[in-house]
């Protein structure tokens, strides 16, 4: 019923297709924030918005308006986030606002189905993927009249609050299983001892790399969380040249965009990778799957956070720093209970084969359906 009466609109106002405008048309203003990330305050009174996917607090403000926000750069890039009121930004942070011929639940629906696509074409291959004014401001949009927008927009909602619900219960269950690795890794007062001294750090390739259909996978950034579900490939000459390959019971961490999240080398299959990850090799002392849960924890995120480039473009780590940060090393035994305990949890809130990410997932994919169906137009000029 729902579509039928779509259609209907679409039938009577705008049959033969409908314009497309840039989105410097459809802003009135597109700005970006003036601080750091790092001014942001615990328990602030407002929201402050960075590059992160999830805003942080702060004390000012310097918004007071219903905006779309644009993450401009890291690995969040291009992700969206909609407020009203008063927040605050990052110098990286797109504001966009006064908004013209277009109900701004639609642009939202839009923003998120279709930016960052456009935002990976245009960005320079090879670099961490960051977003210009110009870029921003020639995305365009189809623009049919406000009731037919308002139509899609009720019915991608309907599929969005089934999602949103689930969502909000995954992240319960992730703040929880954060809580847990603290509480168990922080169990015992062991000595905190330089990384340095348990593992050695390299970098990957700082070449741009000339991707092949077949070869050697390749990772970076952006597929951190599926190493060997990517389909990026370099040649195995390429590969040849690098001085450290990965070997099973290495860790892999992100050091440029989303700083320290980590994912352990579990194969033999060789595997590339970019100067975007480091790869720490643990010795005898520290296990692996230790690591990657120490990396999670909330003292090693403070390590990693004081040493931190905040004002680079991406935000990055040097590989040096790394190993200066400190880690808490029981006896094995101990990295082996801890490693028993936060594997259930692991697996609960990560694993996209079953539970509540994978139910997540198969809504998404349902709404990205519809949204494609509901939002490709005919362009028709004037």
């Amino acid at each position: 019923m729902a579509v039928s009466r779509l259609e209907q609109l679409i039938a009577e106002l705008c049959p033969d297709g409908v314009e497309y405008k840039n989105l410097k048309e459809i802003c009135g203003t597109i700005t970006t924030g003036k601080l750091n990330a790092n001014a942001m305050v615990e328990n602030g009174k407002y929201a402050f918005f960075t590059c992160d996917a999830t805003p942080f607090r702060i004390d000012s403000y310097a918004f007071d308006t219903e905006a779309i926000l644009v993450s401009g750069n890291g690995s969040q890039v291009g992700h969206i986030n909609y407020y009203k009121g008063k927040f605050n930004a990052y110098q990286r942070t797109y504001v966009l606002s006064d908004f013209n011929y277009t109900d701004v639940k639609y642009l939202l629906h839009y923003l998120k189905g279709y930016l960052r696509d456009y935002i990976m074409v245009h960005s320079k291959k090879g670099s961490v993927p960051y977003i210009t004014l110009p870029m921003l401001q020639n995305f365009k949009i189809p623009l049919p009249p406000l009731a037919v927008q308002q139509e899609i927009v009720r019915i991608l909602d309907n599929f969005t609050e089934l999602t949103a619900e689930l969502t909000a219960e995954l992240t319960a269950r992730r703040k929880q299983y954060e809580y847990y690795i603290d509480r168990v890794i922080n169990a015992n007062n062991y000595q905190h001892i330089p990384l340095n001294d348990v593992a050695k750090v390299y970098d990957g390739t700082h070449q741009t790399p000339n991707y092949t259909e077949s070869g050697v996978k390749f990772v970076s950034v952006e597929n951190i969380n599926d190493l060997y579900g990517t389909t990026k490939r370099i040649s195995e000459v390429d590969f040849s040249k690098y001085k450290i390959k990965p070997q099973p019971g290495d860790v892999f961490m992100t050091r440029i965009g989303d700083v320290g999240t980590p994912a352990v080398v579990t194969t033999n299959e060789p595997i590339a990778y970019y100067v975007s990850l480091a790869l720490i090799r643990p010795n005898k002392e520290l296990l692996p799957q230790y690591l990657y849960f120490y990396i999670k924890s909330s003292a090693f995120r403070k390590e990693l956070y004081k040493r931190t480039l905040h004002t680079a473009v991406p935000i990055k780590i040097n590989k040096e720093d790394i190993g200066k940060c400190r880690v808490a090393v029981p006896p094995i035994k101990e990295q082996q209970r801890v490693i028993a305990l936060l594997s259930r949890f692991d697996t609960l809130c990560n694993d996209i084969s079953s539970g509540l990410p994978a139910e997540i997932e198969a809504r998404q994919k349902q709404y990205e359906y519809y949204r494609d169906k509901l939002l490709t137009f005919k362009e028709v000029t004037a």
